[in-house]
């Protein structure tokens, strides 16, 4: 299985599109973040799960994201040393559930607000300790300090591909060759998750037994 450093992967994509244009230049690393993010929501995988504890405020109804976030797993709250796990609901029924936001009561509910706040229902009454377990959005390859990072040794064939994706659509390029690429972007993909299921169980069956 191939694996790319940022600067092998930019040469790669140079050398199957045979484009030297400046301005195709210029938006290469806009093709390999736009691939990364797709193999991150299509493979999500455990290696990029986070856990994050903070301190809910009380009398506010809102509570932020970590910067890295890209969906959420579970939040939960410490009520009298037991961890109670918020239900996500839509902020349509955060509303209804709770009209006047100026009351407050032990939270039951979040939602995604926006990009970097949750919304939370009842505002809580209190502080209270919350441990948000999440999928994060790991650095770039083109913002790795040594243009390495964990999709560029593992997930080669998926980063390169989907960069082609990418590529070939900007360059308004033959459907036919974007159908290829998209293709094996997709078998890439389905080795990547197949991978990670085999090294999750085999870490899983290790902590289980030690």
């Amino acid at each position: 299985m191939p694996n790319y450093t940022y600067t092998t992967l930019r040469q790669a994509i140079q050398d199957y599109t045979d484009n030297t244009e400046s301005v195709f230049i210029n938006n290469i690393d806009r093709f390999i973040e736009t691939a990364e993010e797709r193999i991150l929501k299509e493979a999500p995988l455990e290696v990029f799960r986070k856990n994050a504890t903070a301190t809910m405020s009380a009398g506010t109804r809102f509570f932020p994201k970590p910067i890295d976030w890209l969906y959420t797993f579970s939040l939960s709250i410490t009520v009298d040393g037991d961890q109670k796990t918020l239900l996500n609901k839509d902020a349509n029924f955060l509303q209804e559930f709770w009209p006047d936001f100026s009351q407050t009561s032990e939270p039951r509910y979040y939602t995604d607000f926006d990009v970097t706040n949750f919304m939370i229902a009842p505002t809580p009454d209190q502080q209270y300790n919350a441990e948000l377990h999440y999928f994060y959005r790991p650095q770039s390859i083109t913002e790795s300090p040594n243009g390495e990072t964990w999709l560029g040794t593992n997930a080669g064939p998926s980063m390169l591909y989907g960069s082609l994706v990418e590529a070939y659509t900007f360059m308004k390029g033959e459907p036919d060759m974007i159908a290829q690429y998209e293709e094996q972007l997709q078998r890439a993909l389905s080795r990547l998750n197949g991978f990670a299921q085999a090294v999750e169980g085999r870490d899983f069956y290790r902590r289980t037994k030690d």
